[in-house]
Order: structure tokens, then sequence, then C-alpha cells
């Protein structure tokens, strides 16, 4: 009878150690083919910074440099999602760079408003469970496009505005700085030279653009964001459509991921970011007649001037502007480029 039961508790032992062999080989399996699927995912990432009314005869230099800048920020957020990053990671990081080059209109390099002062704003949203966070008027924050990640992440609200703003983010350890770290000499002499045409009632043109990020990553999720300075010579306190959710960012999964540049005020006023997803959404538009209708049909009935980029859960791309021109780059699983005047 021992032997029976000794028997019997080898086979036993047998069959479980069998068992978990299979279960192993059979996990290592499922791994692989979700990496090699994985692999297999569309991912997509288009950029701009900014749209407006450069002429191609006289910026000809300065345009190839703004194109090396643009290349360089969308390969950077390629080899992420390569590598599996999340939308909303590439969307942040993208955006850090072009907050961190001042040949664009935020963070360094912002345009200043009235008071000769840089005033940023910043908005992300995540397409995944269409969670978001924004920042306007802060001056002391390096990236507010962190500023408005970490709105979204670590606090309970969607906005927040100038002091209050700046003083969160110190507390929660992001970088502070001087508010002049943003100001370069190029803005400084510019402001001076529109200050000058405004006291002669020359009335320039003075709407600039902004910076923006919209991605799919190889999960299917969607994410978006903008930063920008605003407009030059604005009034102080102002605030533009870029930190708005709905007006100058949105996303979700269901739609796509939109980030716009031009004359906020018309952006606001239009819903301008969520009408394109939702004019998808409900109205079963495609990508680029949603982007279309909105910027020609909706906004130039209403002179309002400016771009849109943005990426559907397809990983389609569109890249529109009614202005001569907006600086953008793109790259897909089987594509990339960079224009500004096409």
């Amino acid at each position: 009878m021992k032997r029976s039961y000794k028997f019997l508790w080898y086979l036993v032992s047998f069959m479980f150690i069998t068992s978990c062999a299979q279960q192993s080989e059979t996990d290592k399996t499922i791994h692989e083919i979700t990496e090699e699927s994985s692999e297999d995912n569309k991912f997509a990432i288009v950029i701009h910074g900014g749209a407006g009314y450069r002429n191609p005869a006289t910026n000809g230099p300065e345009d190839e440099l703004y194109k090396e800048h643009l290349y360089r920020v969308v390969h950077h957020g390629e080899q992420m999602l390569k590598e599996g990053a999340k939308a909303v990671d590439v969307v942040e990081a993208c955006i850090r760079l072009l907050e961190d080059d001042s040949l664009f209109n935020a963070g360094l390099g912002a345009v200043l408003n009235a008071q000769g002062k840089a005033e940023l704003d910043a908005s992300i949203m995540n397409g995944a469970d269409r969670n978001a966070g924004a920042v306007a008027g802060v001056h002391t924050t390096r990236h507010p496009i962190s500023a408005a990640r970490m709105v979204m992440d670590s606090s309970k609200h969607v906005f927040l505005s100038g002091d209050g703003a700046d003083t969160y983010m110190s507390q929660m350890g992001l970088e502070q700085v001087e508010p002049e770290f943003f100001i370069t000499g190029k803005r400084r002499a510019w402001w001076n030279e529109q200050l000058k045409k405004r006291e002669k009632d020359e009335n320039p043109d003075n709407k600039h653009g902004t910076v923006g990020c919209a991605v799919l990553d190889r999960s299917g999720h969607l994410a978006a964001g903008t930063s920008t300075g605003g407009m030059s010579n604005k009034q102080w306190g102002r605030i533009g459509d870029s930190p708005v959710i709905g007006a100058g960012t949105y996303a979700d999964d269901k739609s796509c991921a939109v980030s716009c540049t031009g004359h906020g005020e018309y952006f606001i006023r239009n819903a301008v970011a969520y009408q394109i997803a939702a004019r998808m959404q409900f109205g079963g538009e495609q990508l680029d007649s949603a982007v279309h209708n909105v910027l020609f049909k909706v906004l130039n009935e209403k002179a309002g001037s400016g771009g849109v980029i943005a990426v559907d859960k397809d990983g389609n791309i569109s890249m529109q502007h009614n202005t001569p021109m907006m600086f953008r780059a793109w790259a897909t699983d089987v594509e990339e480029g960079v224009l500004i005047y096409e």
C-alpha cells in the first residue's frame, strides 16, 4: 500500500511539473506573438511650429534651419514610438524640445505681451481616458507642457493659471526659472520694433503661431498637446486657444488627436479641435474632410486664420492651413517629411 501511495505521489508530481513547463512555453509563445504584433502596429506623429505669413523669397536660409530643427524633434518622437513609448509621453517630450528651441514661439523665445513679458500657455490631453491638463499665463515654469501634464496627472483640476500655477509647479518640483529666461534678444528687438509701429498707429498684424504635437502610439492610443507664448503685444492676461481643451487641443481614441495654431479667439469661439473630432465621431467624416471643412468653411467665413495638425485612430495624418505657410513635420511607420509652404 505504501508503494502505491509513493507511486501515486511521483505520478502527480510529474504531471504538475510537466503542466508548469507547458504553461511556461505557452506564456513564452503568447509573449513572443504579442511582441511581434506590437512591432507590426501602426504609429504616427505630427508636429507643428506655427502658421502665418512668411515670405519664402526672403526667408529661404532660415527656413532650412527650421526644417532641420523640426526634423530633429519629430525623429526623436519617432524613435520613442518605435521603442513602445506611450502617446502622451511622446507628446510631452517633443513639445519640451520645441519649448527649448528659441526658433519657436513657446517657452524659450516666446513672443512678448504688451508689458514686454513672456506669458506662457500649454495643454495636453490623453485620448485613452480623455483626461486633460492645462496652464495659462505662467511666467517661471520652464516647461509649460510639463506643467499641463502635472495638472492632468497629479491634481484634481484641469486648468491652472498665473502665479497659482507657477507656485503649484514649484511645490511639485518642476524646474523654475526667472521670467527673463524666456526672453531672447531677437524677441526683445522685434517687440521694440512693433511698439514703435503701434505708437504710429500702423496696426501691424501681431498674430503668431505656437507649437504642437499629435500622436498615435503602437498600442492604438492617441494624445495631443499645444504650447505657446500667444500673440505678440497681446493684452497681458489674454488667453488664446492653445491651453483651452476642445479649442486648441483635443484627443479621443474614438476619433482623433488635434493640435491647433492661429488666431486663438476664432478657434475658441468655434471649438475647433473638438469640432473636428465630433465631425468624425458623430458625423461620419474622414479626418482630412473634417479638418478641411472646419478650416476653410467654418473659420474662413469668420476671417479666422491658422492651421491644424491631426492624427486619427487608424494612423491617418492631416496637416492643413488657411495661411500661406505652416511649419510642420511628420513620421509614420511608412514615411516621414518636413514642410513649410506647401
